[in-house]
């Protein structure tokens, strides 16, 4: 019987060739994947690992946002603002850094001395100084006009960040920054974190009726508010909202403030300019009485700070005291506390890992601590971020602050 063979695509010998060689492809593909994986290893929003070791984690497993910081300071905080820089840096971030016009032009020369001169920070291009200084006025409207400005500064410069956060000379970070962006990358960006309540008790009579007029606004020196002798009502077209002037904010929120495509974040930076204490109250008033963002907010700013009984204007300074209280409270900063405070170093050494006069340490730092060397002489990946312990605390917080009861409950209202 004569045998039939095969035609050649069907031929034993290539077909033997064509197993062998699709065998070695998949175990190929099977020994890259599985390497990868173990050098990539995702980090979850609610992880198990043990509090010393949460792995590291790179930006292609998800998209890790961009915060715009601005800090200020008035006359002799050059030092500590400084200080709060480097403690708070971080490549993808943006940080724009004002003295007012009462600090002197030598003060402001030396700031942006250093920014020029900092390795790390000329190589990526991402903090500014305010050459031009404006003028602020205590508990007057130009600490608003003084913020609108530093936004409008951050929205034309820096146009891919998500967050905006504000910090005075005297706040200070209990986190790394690879924290912060390892917990926020795992929440909506629309969040608008904000301490705010329509129940203004006895605001209305200290601060909502009394007229007051910032000589800031016209003059070139500094002076105390001038009060006018009438009063005015409580406004009916819009509800007056008030809280902390410390702000985590949204980039799309700010937009609609500084170019409004509604009439409401005018009329109401009008209101205010005659407002007592305008920085508690301007964004809280626009964002809770706008139906696009009211639903957006977070009842907190994100800030530790200690309170007499009954809290006068200002919170306590913090010390070491309340050192263990800060960590336990998992908010990413704390205020307000004094210049070169001791529980200051306490933060760098046992929470930032920051040398003195160093940039806080993160997954971007390719060097190591090996003799003592500074970890962050050369830069990385600034996509790659190593969360420590405290992410899990942050983790915590956030997580209760979004509890569906929680969250609804301290909606505007």
């Amino acid at each position: 019987m004569k045998r039939t063979h095969l035609p050649y695509y069907l031929d034993r010998t290539w077909l033997m060739r064509l197993i062998t060689i699709s065998t070695l492809s998949l175990l190929l593909i099977l020994t890259i994947t599985s390497t990868r994986s173990k050098k990539i290893s995702p980090t979850h929003f609610t992880h198990d690992q043990p509090e010393s070791t949460v792995p590291a984690t790179n930006l292609n497993l998800r998209q890790l946002p961009r915060f715009a910081y601005l800090i200020f300071g008035t006359k002799g905080d050059g030092p500590r603002v400084k200080r709060l820089l480097q403690a708070v840096y971080h490549p993808r971030n943006y940080y724009l850094l004002h003295l007012d016009v009462e600090a002197s032009d030598s003060e402001r020369l030396e700031l942006a001395k250093y920014v020029k001169l900092e390795g790390v920070i000329r190589e990526f291009d991402n903090v500014m100084v305010v050459g031009k200084a404006n003028l602020v006025t205590y508990k007057g409207p130009t600490m608003i006009a003084c913020t609108l400005h530093a936004i409008s500064i951050l929205l034309k410069q820096a146009k891919d960040w998500d967050w905006f956060i504000n910090l005075s000379a005297s706040d200070y970070p209990l986190m790394p920054q690879d924290d912060i962006l390892h917990i926020f990358s795992y929440l909506p960006r629309d969040l608008n974190f904000l301490e705010h309540t329509s129940g203004i008790g006895w605001k209305e009579y200290q601060r909502a009726r009394p007229i007051v007029i910032d000589p800031g606004l016209y003059h070139s020196q500094k002076s105390g508010l001038f009060w006018a002798k009438e009063k005015r009502s409580i406004p009916a077209s819009f509800k007056l909202f008030t809280g902390s002037e410390w702000v985590v904010l949204t980039k799309s929120f700010l937009e609609f403030c500084v170019w409004g495509w509604d009439n409401l974040p005018r009329t109401l930076l009008m209101y205010y300019t005659n407002f007592l204490s305008s920085p508690e109250g301007y964004f809280h008033t626009v964002i809770c009485n706008h139906k696009d963002y009211q639903n957006t907010t977070v009842n907190h700013d994100l800030h530790y700070m200690k309170w007499d009984n009954p809290p006068k204007q200002h919170p306590m300074t913090l010390t070491l005291k309340q050192f263990d209280d800060m960590v336990l409270s998992g908010s990413p900063f704390a205020r307000e506390f004094a210049k070169d405070d001791p529980v200051l170093n306490k933060i760098d050494k046992e929470l930032l890992h920051r040398l003195d006069g160093r940039l806080t340490p993160g997954g971007w730092c390719v060097g190591n601590f090996v003799l003592g060397k500074y970890p962050c002489k050369f830069s990385g990946n600034p996509d790659y971020i190593k969360p420590t312990a405290s992410s899990k605390r942050l983790e915590k917080r956030v997580v209760k602050l979004l509890d569906s009861e929680t969250f609804r409950s301290k909606q505007c209202r």
